[in-house]
């Protein structure tokens, strides 16, 4: 049962190469607005000085095998809890559930959660935060992890797009607060996809 459903996953995962030309484009437009974000003095995590020093972020080449579908299993009664971030601040988030995929032949099960906060926002209401370490971290990529933005799926699928993993604000201004991705995030593969560590320096 469990083969068939990765089999299965694994399929609709497959990009024909007029969807692998898209795929591109959607994570070319995602390296743009986070480029864009960061030039942006309202948005950025840098100052303005540094804005002006700013070249704009290192990627992986895209990988569309780092697009995955996996099994979207909704965690019921999820009690909200105080997430850990880089300072004392704790908001408050739950679990909204878990996503379980397959890489290189191996299962793997990443928590996905649901900030308070955001869900009274109507901007942000089925906005969901996938905070991620790997193998990457510390070399390849920023050694406090990487996040993925996701949105609330209708089905019980639901794709994650490693190319559009991004740093938080911290790697670039340790003012900030950033979520610390939860130990059971941590997967023991790397994942050669989405931002490399931060190029800027002070």
């Amino acid at each position: 049962m469990i083969k068939s459903l990765f089999a299965l996953l694994v399929a609709l995962s497959l990009l024909s190469p007029a969807s692998a030309q898209s795929h591109a484009e959607d994570v070319a437009k995602f390296q743009k607005e986070l480029t864009d974000e960061f030039l942006n003095p309202e948005e950025s995590p840098l100052s303005k000085e540094e804005i002006k020093k700013f070249s704009g972020h290192s990627f992986f080449p895209v990988n569309k095998k780092y697009r995955v579908v996996a099994k979207f299993v909704r965690t019921e009664n999820s009690l909200p809890f105080q997430m850990q971030t880089t300072t004392d601040r704790l908001p408050m988030y739950e679990k909204y559930g878990e996503a379980i995929f397959e890489l290189d032949g191996k299962t793997y099960t990443l928590s996905i959660y649901q900030s308070h906060q955001l869900r009274e926002t109507e901007k942000y209401k089925n906005y969901l935060f996938l905070p991620f370490t790997d193998q990457t971290n510390g070399k390849e990529t920023y050694g406090g992890g990487r996040y993925i933005d996701l949105t609330i799926p209708t089905g019980n699928t639901i794709v994650i797009d490693f190319n559009k993993a991004y740093n938080p604000f911290c790697a670039y201004n340790p003012n900030r607060s950033c979520p610390i991705p939860p130990k059971g995030n941590a997967l023991n593969i790397k994942i050669p996809a989405g931002v490399k560590a931060p190029e800027y320096k002070k």
